[in-house]
């Protein structure tokens, strides 16, 4: 495994681009893992006859999110436009699925 950039030992743009794009790198592999846990809830979903919106659940994501990034001193307003935005792709793509293996209506 690479070792982790942090921006309080970079000592040039060069070493903080590197860092960054380390990073981003890192957020797009964690990003699709996350989907692949998503696809997983799609499969357990449709088994169970659930939708693919469960409003509570949205609201307890987001909740968590807005107190991580609290806890991390960062945004939480940013995170939770982010999560938003991330929740919603995920039950786009939930209910495509579920509508169409015809299992269950995801309207």
């Amino acid at each position: 495994m690479t070792e982790q950039i942090l921006p309080q030992n970079c000592a040039s743009m060069a070493d903080v681009r590197a860092g960054i794009d380390q990073l981003d790198r890192t957020l797009v592999e964690l990003l699709a893992l996350r989907a692949g846990f998503i696809d997983r809830a799609t499969e357990l979903k449709q088994v169970n006859g659930w939708p693919a919106r469960i409003p509570d659940r949205v609201e307890d994501v987001v909740a968590k999110v807005k107190a991580a990034a609290v806890a991390a001193d960062w945004d939480d307003d940013l995170a939770e436009e982010l999560w938003r935005r991330l929740i919603d792709w995920s039950i786009a793509r939930e209910a495509r699925v579920i509508r169409e293996n015809g299992d269950v209506d995801a309207s």
